[in-house]
């Protein structure tokens, strides 16, 4: 029986963030779509615990036998560790060398280490540049989720085909959640999921809501600290704003975090995709986001864009997106764009790609 090895690595990092919540979530929907005759698993390195690599309906997660550092050099260094299986997927780009025989594709979410390279350490940029371009040189594809991110790869790496699959909203969070879940929450919140680094534009999003009028509309931050040293509370105190910083939360807990939100508030300087635009929308919540190409394409007009970098111009995003009589026409909008994308959508496209169907396929 062929078999289609998944690199899970991201889902028992320090930090999973985007990334791993895209293996998690491509994972789920290819273990219920898997073609006849195939098995899905996953492997992750001697690091971190196994467990939260587990996922219905793929095997394992195996255990390779180095640590993640190790892992993460030998696999840069192409000593040819091959994780098993006919086919490998791997979800970002630490990717294995390829194999004779064997099939390799790599999701690559962005192009952040070439268009934003100050928002990452001078060492991880130049580890995503070596990785991404070995493997648009290597591997038998690239999966990328937006147009934007193609054309940015285009520029500046060649070699293996690349195809845009675009990602979707779990039906975790589409499910209707507990409404005893987080009675705490205040009554109206401007919400912020991702990562606490510059990248996200929390730098410029927390004087945007020293700016507001309301003094009953809190920001609430949804994320584990990121690299950077980016210190919301001292920022908050200094702007005079209304910040909570949640940290990371289980799947059940943003279902509720996003339904109640008064808007959703996406600055960042730059992105792949933004998963957390798409799935506000799917749920009727105003999205307000920079004008990061790929957040534009993804939001599709649906929501309220604004140039990056300009708390004037988020504050008054979001004092429109807010605006009772504006948020209704806004809500609808979003859920017909975000009608558009689905991860099971997903999942055919990248099976497609392992078993030989290498036509692109674009959500």
């Amino acid at each position: 029986m062929p078999e289609l090895v998944v690199i899970a690595e991201q889902l028992v990092a320090p930090v999973p963030g985007g990334t791993g919540r895209y293996t998690r979530e491509l994972l789920r929907a290819m273990a219920r779509l898997a073609p006849p005759g195939w098995e899905l698993s996953s492997v992750v390195s001697r690091s971190g615990d196994p467990g939260a690599a587990e996922v219905p309906g793929v095997r394992g997660p195996r255990v390779l036998p180095l640590p993640r550092r190790g892992l993460i050099a030998a696999w840069e260094r192409g000593v040819p560790l091959w994780p098993g299986g006919d086919a490998v997927h791997a979800p970002t780009p630490l990717a294995p060398p390829r194999r004779r025989g064997r099939r390799l594709v790599v999701t690559v979410h962005d192009a952040v280490p070439w268009t934003c390279p100050g928002t990452l350490t001078r060492r991880g940029a130049g580890w995503h540049r070596r990785m991404i371009g070995r493997a648009a040189r290597h591997a038998d594809a690239l999966v990328v989720p937006t147009r934007a991110v193609a054309a940015e790869l285009a520029a500046r790496v060649s070699g293996a085909p690349v195809h845009v699959i675009g990602e979707g909203v779990p039906p975790s969070l589409l499910a209707e959640p507990d409404p005893g879940r987080l009675p705490d929450l205040p009554p109206r919140y401007v919400l912020a999921v991702g990562t606490v680094e510059p990248r996200k534009g929390y730098q410029h999003l927390v004087p945007a809501m020293g700016l507001l009028p309301e003094r009953d509309l809190p920001l609430l931050i949804v994320g584990s600290p990121g690299w950077g040293g980016l210190d919301v509370p001292a920022l908050a105190a200094e702007h005079g704003a209304d910040v909570r910083l949640l940290g990371a939360v289980d799947d059940a807990d943003l279902a509720v975090l996003l339904r109640r939100a008064t808007a959703l508030a996406v600055p960042s300087l730059d992105e792949g995709f933004g998963l957390p635009a798409l799935e506000a929308m799917a749920l009727g919540v105003p999205v307000v986001h920079s004008d990061a190409p790929a957040l534009v394409e993804v939001v599709g007009g649906a929501g309220f864009a604004v140039p990056r970098g300009d708390p004037a111009a988020l504050a008054a995003a979001l004092r429109r997106a807010t605006d009772p009589d504006v948020r209704a026409g806004a809500a609808e909008r979003g859920r017909r764009r975000a009608a558009d994308f689905d991860w099971e959508r997903t999942a055919r496209a990248v099976w497609h790609l392992h078993t030989g169907d290498v036509h692109p396929a674009e959500t």
